[in-house]
């Protein structure tokens, strides 16, 4: 099984427009990518549509399109509760975090941290951030080449550079605007991908029998109310745990809230965040409900067992291979779908890192400054060679447990403690920089610590978490023993530390609050914060409007010409 030329075709036009994209952005529009509000904000007059399409595209990565339906698959849809944290998220963003962005007219989200605090604690966000990014892109560079691996059988580490040669070309050219436009030109082949498996997947399976067949599996598995942290998942790890992991990609990460300072007022960044919101809930019911699908299909003789494949993150492959007779070119549509996915997310971090590197480590140290074209210059040198650098890391991706959960797991390295330093700044007015740069080392060495030593666990077989049953009872292929067996406990060995076992939702709340509460214990011993010299606009709407309450009359009127 493989491409034909449709497919072929039809991949090779994702890549090509895309490609487009960037030159018209960089050669063609009147409005030229030579100064760095232009290069990073798009001058700060985007329309809702494109960003709200560019911000679905980011968070629905190829880690998604291949991660949800064999998270499915595997564990069963506890995962499908994520949607209700990503609501409150999106709550949260709307009325707590953006309105300060806005209110203080800056660039980079980084950018407040100094305002609020100190230069140090800036350094030390924006290092953190640009960790981040290096550990979770090559994740996103990884899947889409181990889906065309899988579809064609070409070495994914030759399929690697071409995905980064394409997107590394169109986001140093274009800018934010080529990055945003692309994004809604990627979104729609991701849904036209996804929406198609699953139309095309659902024609000769009933609902009733697909739902029998995972309900026999224990597949159908929504509200398990256990408070035990160490199981994988619970309706608490994710709706609570993933709360504050997706509050973090969302209200604090760069990559997003520059999409939403391109907006012109804070009103339309309000309005992108509900249709973001919508978006997601949707593909990952579509992503969730593909899970099934998959298991309906292979119920009798799951393809791991007979080393079909040898991940479970290659099950959406091979499914669309083998119903893809139906439609031509599906498999040519899907594959397109899964690097729309990848190429969106890749091309805004690497927009978001250049910004991030120009505007808080290189501009703050210029003994003259940089006119605005060169500076737009150096940014793209610089997407350049994080490019490179990202493409290079993907040979450790291989090694890591199942997609989703290994994304997490390293992405709440850095997360909790930047959820933790904002919160502190923007909901806390007592802390300082002192506190804010303790509780942020504090917090990356402890989720580090259980992080990675977790990651190794996994990697290593010593820590193997309970899969649902699956059957070869009607495989003609050779069956191999499994490697995982489903009546292991979460317990794990016995050499395995509690502290490795938690669920990995958890991760990112543990960073936050560990940032939060040693911030303010440091902040209490140091002094604490004069809020009567600190502007206003540092601390979110719901603070300011406490802070008027207890201030005498002179003073609130003071308070009055900084509101937002």
């Amino acid at each position: 099984m493989g491409f034909t030329w449709l497919d072929y075709s039809v991949f090779a036009f994702m890549l090509f427009a895309s490609t487009l994209v960037g030159v018209y952005f960089a050669f063609f529009t009147k409005r030229k990518q030579n100064s760095t509000a232009e290069y990073l904000v798009g001058g700060r007059s985007m329309g809702v549509f494109p960003v709200s399409m560019s911000l679905i595209a980011s968070y629905i990565s190829g880690i998604s399109l291949l991660g949800i339906p064999a998270e499915i698959y595997t564990y069963g849809t506890q995962y499908w509760l994520v949607m209700i944290s990503e609501a409150l998220v999106s709550v949260t963003m709307a009325y707590v975090y953006l309105p300060v962005f806005y209110s203080l007219n800056i660039t980079s989200s980084y950018e407040y941290l100094s305002l609020r605090f100190n230069s140090t604690v800036r350094l030390f966000g924006s290092c953190l951030f640009l960790l981040k990014m290096m550990l979770y892109i090559p994740i996103v560079i990884y899947v889409p080449a181990l889906a065309l691996s899988q579809v064609i059988g070409i070495n994914l580490h030759l399929i690697t550079p071409l995905v980064c040669a394409v997107c590394i070309f169109y986001t140093s050219l274009g800018g934010v605007r080529a990055v945003v436009w692309t994004d809604c030109l990627q979104t729609i082949m991701m849904l036209a991908g996804a929406i198609l498996v699953v139309v095309i997947g659902s024609r000769d399976l009933s609902p009733s029998l697909l739902w029998q067949r995972n309900m026999d599996s224990g597949r159908i598995d929504f509200f398990n109310w256990e408070i035990d942290p160490t199981i994988r998942h619970t309706v608490w790890s994710v709706t609570f745990g993933n709360y504050f992991y997706w509050l973090a990609a969302c209200s604090v990460n760069q990559a997003m809230v520059q999409r939403c300072l391109a907006l012109p007022s804070v009103r339309q960044a309000k309005m992108a965040i509900v249709i973001l919101a919508v978006g997601i809930a949707s593909i990952v019911s579509i992503c969730c409900y593909t899970g099934l699908l998959i298991y309906a299909y292979y119920y009798d003789c799951d393809p791991v067992s007979t080393k079909r494949i040898g991940k479970a993150d290659q099950l959406l492959p091979l499914y669309v291979l083998e119903v893809a007779s139906v439609l031509p070119g599906l498999p040519g549509i899907f594959m397109a779908g899964v690097f729309s996915a990848a190429l969106s997310t890749m091309s805004t971090g690497w927009n978001s890192m250049a910004g991030v590197i120009y505007e808080d480590l290189v501009k703050p140290r210029l003994k003259k400054p940089m006119s605005e074209l060169n500076a737009s210059r150096l940014m793209k040198g610089i997407v350049v060679i994080i490019g490179i650098l990202c493409t290079a890391l993907v040979f450790a991706v291989e090694k890591l447990g199942m997609l989703i959960q290994a994304g997490k797991s390293l992405g709440a390295i850095t997360a909790g403690p930047l959820l933790g330093m904002f919160s502190l700044g923007i909901l806390f007015p007592s802390s300082n920089s002192k506190g804010a740069l303790f509780g942020g080392i504090a917090s990356i060495f402890l989720v580090a610590w259980i992080s990675l030593n977790s990651q190794v666990a996994i990697a290593n077989k010593r820590l193997v978490y309970p899969v649902k049953p699956i059957s070869t009872s009607g495989c003609n292929e050779t069956v191999f023993p499994t490697e995982v067996d489903p009546s292991v406990t979460i317990t794990g060995y016995d050499d395995v530390l509690p502290f490795y076992r938690l669920s990995y939702m958890y991760f990112t709340f543990i960073g936050t609050i560990t940032a939060i509460l040693v911030g303010l214990i440091v902040s209490k011993i140091s002094g604490g914060n004069d809020t009567s010299s600190t502007d206003p606009r540092l601390f979110s709407p719901w603070i300011r409007r406490h802070m008027e309450r207890d201030l005498p009359k002179k003073e609130k009127v003071i308070l009055e010409e900084h509101k937002f």
